[in-house]
């Protein structure tokens, strides 16, 4: 793999947008620091209104550019994770947020303190008009917020608390190395985290099959490690939302971005309804692939020859800017700015974060990471990382910023509604029947890993927080055995696994982001309802472009409502396994 210094400046993001270099952000840093004893000015003042809009407005623009030197720092450690500057910056901003912390911690301590009256009239006042969604946050917080002294302790404690994620993705990205892995002749291929996918994805099933045993074995041999840590993320997520008198992990997570347990609930149980259609889709595939028995790891093996082909980065570029041309010219125009203003960083290199992420602040343009590899899977995640970024950019062009940051419960709409728009336009462009084979076991492929395989994930997060909450112990065997569990029912009784897939969980680094993966299946389930109607239905996108630009004006739930999808009802759901059928009995046809 080549080093950072070897790729083309084209394929690199830009980061002067956030800081023109190392020297700048520590200048940065240290004016920011050096000011974060002016909020001691306004602490047991802000009963006065004046007083109170002049804090918040210092607190909105100081956020802005602190937001701007941190997003610097950790993109400059994403291009790299073992270069010791970046990590030195890191950890130096660490420091000064924790002290931004707490020396704001009086803030919401003293709002909350408010009468419920004042704070709904607040919430009408002409000069607070930016700060109506905060006022009715703290108003719905009250009784998670404690005084003003314990505040401030668990301000002081995020310094050293936590980092179970950093810990993972130190191991993850750096520290763990793989062995070369061989294909059905014997020849030995170099493996990595970055061109696992192309293997998974090979026809030759013995090279698919070692790749899956390498990426999850490898795993297996650091568990207790892997074990130890996750553990311990749970039990301070689940201990804080105690703290905080929630009544369990999922429920504070999901508080605090006013969504929805029903609909958590809701989804595992519409997923587990549908579970079969996953199971007719690997039968079709092994029909296809003609195996006397379907694999875990030929869930991913491509079922018609000579159909793939390469892409070029300014060719992924292209066919991405043709697929949203039902958005607009305005959008198509974002897609080529995103690529002429070097938005993205484009090829892997050495100890460069793996996968792909769009990252966004308010102040600056939005960024994208991934690692392309010249497949159509890459160019799926240029059009996914792109929507997420076409997402940011409205959100900040047309709100202020105390609104502008979106939760992630409705992120994962955008980014989806893009992929979903490249499939069907690629659909429409088919002309051959493997074209279209290829082009459903995508969807397919899609349904499973971002619904079916996504809400496993949400099932096993779920049992391991509840777990722990229950007093019950938790250990590297009790949650491989569950995961071995779970992965047997959602694959079904006709998938042959393998040993090291009970590993599998330990190398999933959303799990540290703490029910974060079922909006991934929501996102799903709403794109697939968005984008046939962006095809279908004149006027739509005026609607799509509404919720893009929304940001957090209203609750997620209300704000997907803008798109005329409505999570609260099960025809929501139904819809979205309805269009998973009707790719399955379209192939089955070309079959017959």
């Amino acid at each position: 793999m080549k080093k950072r210094s070897e790729i083309e400046e084209r394929f690199k993001w830009d980061l002067t947008k956030f800081c023109k270099d190392d020297k700048e952000f520590y200048s940065r840093l240290d004016a920011v620091a050096q000011k974060i004893g002016e909020f001691k000015k306004y602490e047991g003042k802000l009963s006065n209104d004046d007083t109170l809009f002049e804090c918040l407005e210092f607190e909105s623009i100081f956020g802005i550019e602190i937001s701007l030197i941190a997003e610097y720092a950790h993109l400059r450690l994403c291009e790299n994770n073992a270069e010791r500057s970046a990590n030195e910056m890191t950890e130096k901003l660490s420091v000064v947020g924790a002290k931004f912390s707490t020396a704001t911690s009086y803030i919401d301590v003293e709002i909350s303190k408010f009468s419920d009256e004042k704070l709904k009239a607040l919430q009408n006042y002409s000069k607070f008009k930016n700060y109506k969604r905060f006022f009715e946050a703290v108003l719905r917080d009250k009784k998670h917020t404690l005084s003003k002294k314990e505040e401030l302790l668990i301000s002081r404690m995020s310094e050293f608390l936590g980092g179970y994620s950093s810990c993972y993705d130190k191991f993850s990205d750096v520290d763990l190395k793989f062995d070369k892995i061989k294909d059905s002749k014997g020849v030995e291929h170099e493996f990595n985290q970055s061109n696992y996918s192309i293997y998974a994805e090979s026809k030759d099933r013995t090279l698919r099959e070692n790749a899956f045993r390498e990426i999850n074995g490898k795993r297996g041999e650091f568990i207790n490690f892997l074990a130890t840590n996750y553990i311990n993320d749970i039990k301070e997520t689940c201990v804080f939302a105690k703290i905080r008198k929630h009544k369990s992990a999922l429920s504070a997570s999901i508080f605090n971005e006013e969504a929805s347990e029903d609909v958590y609930n809701m989804l595992i149980k519409k997923v587990r309804e549908n579970v079969d259609l996953q199971a007719r889709y690997f039968e079709i595939k092994r029909k296809m692939l003609k195996l006397p028995e379907f694999a875990v790891y030929d869930t991913f093996a491509p079922v018609v020859k000579d159909v793939e082909k390469k892409y070029t980065y300014d060719e992924a570029i292209d066919l991405i800017k043709e697929a949203v041309s039902c958005l607009g010219e305005e959008y198509v125009s974002l897609i080529q700015c995103a690529k002429d203003e070097r938005w993205i960083d484009v090829m892997p290199n050495q100890n460069k974060d793996s996968g792909a992420f769009s990252s966004g602040v308010y102040g600056a343009t939005p960024v994208v990471l991934m690692n392309f590899e010249g497949n159509l899977e890459s160019v799926f995640i240029l059009a996914h990382e792109l929507g997420h970024a076409m997402h940011t950019y409205h959100s900040c062009k047309h709100q202020p910023v105390q609104t502008a940051d979106y939760v992630i419960f409705v992120a994962e709409v955008a980014s989806n509604v893009n992929e979903q728009l490249l499939l069907r336009h690629l659909l429409s462009k088919a002309k051959t029947n493997d074209e279209k084979i290829f082009l459903y076991d995508h969807f397919l492929k899609d349904m499973r890993s971002s619904i079916f395989r996504q809400t496993m994930f949400a099932e096993f997060e779920q049992f391991a927080h509840e777990e722990y909450e229950k007093e019950n112990p938790l250990s590297a065997e009790f949650l491989c055995e569950k995961y071995e569990e779970l992965n047997n029912f959602y694959h079904g009784k006709n998938v042959v696994q393998i040993p090291e897939m009970k590993f599998e969980w330990a190398r999933i680094p959303h799990f540290y982001r703490r029910f974060y993966v079922y909006k991934y299946a929501t996102g799903l389930i709403c794109a697939i309802k968005i984008a046939s109607k962006l095809l279908t239905e004149k006027g739509f996108a005026k609607k799509y472009l509404k919720f893009l630009s929304a940001g957090c004006s209203a609750d997620p739930i209300s704000l997907l409502k803008i798109a005329d999808c409505d999570l609260t009802k099960e025809e929501t759901f139904d819809d979205a396994f309805k269009t998973c059928e009707e790719y399955i009995k379209k192939w089955e046809t070309l079959l017959q």
